[in-house]
């Protein structure tokens, strides 16, 4: 597995993050975004999309659960998983089905909160507040995924 570490000291040093991995992403990807609230996990998302060419704003699918992204080719889903109170939220609530459609990555936040449910990233973000208000990025990559991102 390779690991890259990036200091986001601004939006734009995490827009510049984006940029790198956005073009590694391919239909069938799981990426995982873990991290504090305000830690930037959504804004990832964000320049993400706005790098795989999507133009209509991003928001946060912390209410809704998911957020559907419509590209030409391809369809992310955007899931905020902050709200669960149990792993089997995951499946009550059908979003197991949102991973094996054809031509999809899945974004899912708060991994953490469906522990036990097997559903492996090809591509693990880890968001910490860091020393000056810089955001520290440590992104794991699965070799077979994103060897350019190193």
């Amino acid at each position: 597995m390779d690991h890259t570490h990036h200091i986001c000291k601004s939006e734009e040093d995490t827009k510049k993050v984006a940029e790198l991995i956005a073009p590694q992403l391919k239909a069938g990807m799981v990426i995982f975004l873990k991290g504090e609230l305000g830690a930037g996990k959504t804004t990832l998302v964000r320049y993400l999309l706005k790098s795989l060419g999507y133009q209509d704003k991003v928001k946060s699918p912390t209410y809704n659960l998911v957020e559907t992204h419509q590209l030409k080719n391809l369809t992310v889903h955007h899931f905020d998983l902050y709200r669960f109170g149990c792993p089997e939220e995951w499946f009550s609530g059908g979003f197991d089905d949102y991973l094996i459609t054809e031509n999809t990555i899945s974004i899912i936040e708060w991994p953490e909160k469906i522990k036990g449910v097997n559903i492996k990233p090809d591509i693990d973000v880890n968001i910490s507040t860091g020393q000056l208000d810089a955001r520290i990025m440590d992104i794991y990559i699965k070799e077979e995924a994103g060897n350019a991102l190193t």
